[in-house]
């Protein structure tokens, strides 16, 4: 029996204590959810704000690097375009000794012994410029093209299909790496 009395004595106490601790529990958990609650908004709120930050950050990056491989696109074509063209400035400056030369072999006779000398300068220095990039303009025959001739006369033309085309050469014109370097001076039928 002192068995059974402890048990009961014991189930009493158990059962006294948790009612009066019940309400102590509840009122602890409000508290509780309530900061962990308030907790969580504000975590909320400091990850919404890293997000952001973070989004910013990225947004930021990508236009920087965007930025720099344009930089550096923009640049290596600026230097292709310099190795090409670098010279593009001392061979105009040649052109007119180009036809001042051409000019003395046309009015040097065949028996002159100093042509073949001045035909020899001549290929050499042509040929030169023929490995920097540069090619005449074919002009004389062709239909007239404003991207290639320079119109200094008009003439007129002796029939209908020579009408528009260049009749003549006043001064050559040359291509540098498919740019046109110096227009084609030329004489058009109308």
């Amino acid at each position: 029996m002192s068995e059974e009395i402890k048990k009961d004595q014991e189930v009493e106490n158990a059962v006294e204590n948790q009612t009066a601790e019940q309400p102590v529990e509840e009122l602890t958990s409000k508290k509780e959810k309530k900061r962990r609650h308030g907790k969580n908004d504000e975590n909320e709120e400091k990850l919404q704000e890293l997000g952001e930050k973070l989004a910013a950050a990225n947004d930021k990056y990508v236009r920087i690097y965007s930025e720099y491989e344009n930089y550096r696109k923009r640049t290596n074509l600026e230097k292709a375009d310099l190795l090409i063209n670098g010279a593009k400035d001392t061979i105009k400056a040649i052109l007119p000794v180009v036809d001042d030369m051409e000019r003395a072999l046309s009015a040097l006779s065949d028996d002159d012994k100093s042509k073949e000398g001045v035909q020899l300068i001549y290929n050499k220095l042509i040929n030169i410029l023929t490995q920097k990039g540069l090619k005449p303009i074919e002009a004389k025959g062709q239909k007239f093209d404003e991207n290639l001739h320079e119109a200094i006369t008009q003439f007129p033309a002796q029939d209908d299909s020579q009408k528009g085309m260049v009749v003549d050469v006043v001064e050559k014109g040359y291509f540098l790496n498919d740019k046109v370097l110096r227009y084609a001076k030329v004489v058009v039928a109308i």
